[in-house]
């Protein structure tokens, strides 16, 4: 498992230590994690809530009248140090 995949587990470990059903999907330059938010939680469930989501490189909620509420949160995964990391197609 990738560097992002062991973060994004992590972060939805905590989640779901929080109480959160949490889902975690491998992408090909991020993993993410989604999480749905029950309508009672509390004040400062919210806080901790963010705090385990402030580890992650972006994170956001989506909120609908139809779906409810799904925090979301994205580790990036690292890029390359050494070797052409410009692709193919970009060389001199």
């Amino acid at each position: 498992m990738p560097a992002s995949g062991v973060s994004a587990a992590a972060i939805a470990a905590r989640l779901s230590a929080l109480g959160l059903s949490t889902r975690v999907e491998e992408h090909r330059r991020h993993t993410s994690v989604e999480a749905e938010v029950p309508d009672g939680l509390s004040a400062e469930s919210w806080r901790e809530v963010l705090d385990v989501v402030a580890e992650a490189d972006r994170f956001g909620l989506l909120a609908t009248s139809l779906n409810g509420r799904t925090l979301w949160a994205v580790v990036r995964r690292t890029v390359p140090t050494t070797g052409d990391v410009r692709g193919p197609g970009h060389q001199r």
